[in-house]
């Protein structure tokens, strides 16, 4: 199978090294705002909203000492929450309606401006982060939970200022406004570090680009950093050793862990001219490898790029929650004013009636939606990733729930794309290993994939490979060679009907090619072989079928092989002989069915049927990432890759809407406590608004952090 390199755009910063670069790519993806520098004055300015925080060009802003990465965005809300909530001693100590609520007396002379200047100092610098965000939502005209905080600390503070100077009448609430922005900093901070968390799954993965590569020139290895490295190159990696680049063994054998990078847990072998992927760890053996990728065109670039661009698109669900934070910011300022009115209207008194509108507004805050799809996404994909699926089109990835029937492409799918030995049949003697090990021999001198199917077979065994002589190729029919002092002729069955020789009756099966072997003119024995059916395959079909799913193959082969495979899987439909723009139609057929169709197929030959399938998701094997046309991409071809992506779409599309719930849920009671239905029995001060209004969101946070548990709960 071929497939199609992604073509993914350039980041703009060519010269930059290729891990810091990717490090550019990686952003505090889901949280619900973008960073505005220039509202940044001694701080962080945040704007939140409906605008998606993954937009950042994080690029620009500058990674190192200099800028502000979301580390430093994370630890200055933590310091902002520390200092307030520090200040915030004296200011609930010294509160009047606080002393009467506990029953103690603390009164001195300018104790009142003293509280109103440290109220200040919380409003400002507390606030600081809520009052600049207010000023993008309405730049962009979406108010959302920027709006709603800053409006509501801002008309508590202004009013208990004007009891302060006495020009109005009442009791002011600066201790519900200082403990108001230390729970909303507080639950700021818990939120940004759940989604900082999620996106360092990418990180880590980024992390396993070693710096420094040993480069050899003839004799010489000289150490040099890896940006400098070029294709050509050829770079020494001993036993323990992160691989510098990606490339191809041109020296040495070991065994190299790719399970951080293709999800594959068992350490693969490599030899000479196998291909390497960068930040796989090598194992016990030395290998020198041929560099054919730069740093920013590593497999492991792309991958960090390709999941970067999933985090950043926006799905129809996220959609969705965009929408009702949306709704739920314009009702809560609604229901916050009509509060305000009502309650003057009914004749309370003012400071009544501002906290009944403060707390509406608070309890209200859409902050837990804001992270309720954006942090599941960023948990998925990442998590994704590492187990080999990439995921294009999250959209087409939250779908994968409603799929009801899988076409398969059958070779290197459900099948492994290379022949392999199946049977081997002496004829003469009953020594087998010997046998292979000299048909083998000849075979190593061709390229046919039947001849290269045999030594994978013999070196599978270990088996000893005898020195040949007068080795010959008979065009169209075989090879012959001398082994031993005796002529040994590898060849096809045309030949031995060339020769009159009769073939054995038990040669031929269904789906296998047949070579037969002849010493000195006499058949000895054959050789069979098969595209064979992966060691998953039916496993996978079983719990796709188990799931509610038909599944079929559309495969070239002919129809002998493809019923022989069918029959094998127990497939509920086969289609054979098909040419590649032939399976558009019966992705069409199956459509119009009512099917929920996902094609699976190579990214070249099958691209258009991958466009019209529902969901399209192209196969690809080591380095290779795919088609352009796909959906998702599986870095491996095993099935069991595509039942785990259903499997994965399914948990979490579930864990969205779980979060949709949680994040909207329990403003059906919260609202109208805060709005004072209960009173006189029952009143919601401000400060508890904001601890369930922060409580939803660190529940919406825990509950995503749960999907790595479903997730990984999974063997890809």
């Amino acid at each position: 199978m071929t497939s199609h390199p992604v073509t993914l755009p350039k980041t703009g910063d060519e010269e930059a090294p290729a891990e810091q670069k990717a490090l550019q790519h990686i952003g505090h993806d889901g949280h619900s705002g973008t960073m505005n520098p220039d509202n940044h004055q001694g701080g962080v300015g945040m704007e939140h909203g409906s605008i998606d925080h993954s937009q950042m060009n994080h690029s620009k802003m500058g990674h190192g000492s200099g800028g502000h990465d979301h580390g430093a965005m994370i630890a200055d809300f933590l310091r902002r929450f520390w200092i307030c909530l520090i200040v915030s001693v004296p200011v609930v100590a010294l509160s009047m309606m606080f002393q009467e609520l506990v029953g103690y007396q603390l009164d001195f002379p300018y104790r009142e401006p003293l509280v109103v200047v440290l109220s200040t100092v919380i409003y400002v610098y507390g606030g600081w982060p809520f009052l600049t965000g207010i000023v993008g939502e309405l730049r962009t005209r979406q108010p959302g939970m920027m709006t709603l905080v800053a409006v509501a600390i801002t008309a508590a503070y202004a009013y208990s200022v004007a009891v302060s100077f006495g020009w109005l009448r009442g009791m002011d609430f600066f201790w519900e406004l200082a403990t108001l922005i230390d729970i909303m900093l507080l639950g700021h901070y818990l939120e940004m570090k759940s989604v900082a968390g999620a996106s360092r799954s990418l990180e880590l993965i980024v992390q396993m680009l070693p710096s420094d590569a040993h480069k050899v020139t003839g004799d010489t290895i000289t150490d040099v950093n890896v940006t400098t490295l070029n294709p050509g190159d050829v770079v020494l990696v001993r036993p323990g050793e992160r691989i510098p680049n990606d490339g191809a063994v041109v020296e040495g054998d070991s065994a190299v862990n790719e399970s951080m990078l293709t999800g594959e847990s068992v350490p693969v072998q490599k030899a000479m001219n196998d291909t390497v992927i960068a930040g796989a760890v090598n194992g016990e053996g030395s290998l020198k490898i041929r560099v054919t990728h730069k740093g920013e065109d590593s497999y492991l670039n792309k991958v960090v790029k390709m999941v970067e661009e999933a985090q950043r698109t926006k799905s129809q669900t996220q959609t969705l929650a965009d929408r009702a934070a949306g709704w739920l910011t314009l009702i809560s300022l609604s229901v916050g004013l009509l509060t305000l009115v009502v309650w003057l209207v009914s004749g309370k008194e003012v400071s009544f009636a501002v906290e009944r509108m403060v707390t509406v507004m608070v309890t209200a805050c859409p902050h837990a939606l804001g992270v309720a799809i954006p942090l599941v996404v960023a948990i998925s994909t990442a998590i994704s990733a590492q187990k080999g699926l990439l995921i294009r089109n999250r959209t087409a990835f939250e779908e994968a729930r409603k799929v009801t029937a899988m076409v398969f492409d059958k070779t290197g799918t459900l099948t492994e794309g290379e022949f392999g030995v199946t049977r081997v049949r002496m004829l003469k003697a009953d020594h087998e290993a010997g046998f292979l090990g000299v048909v083998a021999a000849l075979e190593q001198q061709s390229q046919h994939p039947i001849a290269q199917g045999i030594v994978r077979e013999a070196k599978k065994r270990n088996l000893a490979m005898p020195t040949i002589t007068n080795f010959q190729s008979i065009t169209g029919k075989g090879v012959s060679a001398i082994v031993d002092g005796k002529r040994v002729v590898v060849v096809s069955p045309g030949y031995l009907k060339e020769k009159g020789i009769e073939q054995p009756q038990d040669a031929f099966s269904g789906a296998e090619t047949v070579v037969f072997v002849l010493i000195d003119s006499q058949l000895v024995g054959y050789v069979a072989l098969a595209d064979k059916i992966r060691a998953d395959s039916k496993e996978a079909v079983q719990r796709l079928q188990q799931a509610g799913i038909d599944v079929y193959m559309a495969t070239g082969d002919n129809q002998q092989v493809a019923n022989a495979v069918a029959k094998e899987l127990g497939l509920n439909g086969v289609y054979a002989e098909v040419l590649p723009d032939q399976k558009v139609a019966i992705v069409k057929d199956l459509q119009q069915q009512g099917k929920f169709v996902a094609m699976t197929g190579d990214g070249v030959n099958d691209a258009p049927a991958l466009a019209q399938a529902n969901v399209g998701i192209a196969v690809g094997s080591g380095t290779d990432v795919a088609a352009e046309t796909a959906d998702i991409i599986l870095v491996n071809s095993r099935p069991t890759d595509i039942t785990n992506l259903v499997e994965f779409g399914r948990a979490t599309y579930r864990k969205m809407i779980q979060n949709l719930f949680w994040a909207t849920g329990y403003n059906v009671i919260a609202i109208p406590l805060a709005a004072g239905v209960l009173y006189p029995n029952f009143v919601l001060s401000p400060a508890i608004g904001a601890v369930l209004m922060s409580a939803s969101t660190v529940i919406v946070a825990l509950n995503a952090q749960l999907l790595k548990r479903s997730l990984r709960s999974n063997n890809p």
